[in-house]
């Protein structure tokens, strides 16, 4: 199977939001010859990763912080 990945992902990205990462040129060489490999999108394997990565659910408390006036 071929298909265009570039127009497959222009499809998709109705439910994204683009990103700007500084990514060291040998892992993003390296993920980009992944993709390859694995006849997926680079934005497919990096939200993978990203998926497998995080646990599955983050939780942040707030934290109300006093501060109290000086004398």
């Amino acid at each position: 199977m071929t298909t265009n990945n570039h127009s497959l992902a222009l499809a998709n990205t109705n439910n994204k939001q683009r990103v700007t990462l500084f990514v060291n040129p040998s892992i993003l060489k390296q993920a980009r010859a992944e993709a390859v490999v694995e006849e997926t999108t680079l934005t497919t394997l990096v939200e993978k990763a990203l998926t497998n990565y995080l646990p599955k659910e983050t939780v942040i408390k707030k934290t109300v912080i006093r501060v109290s006036p000086d004398p």
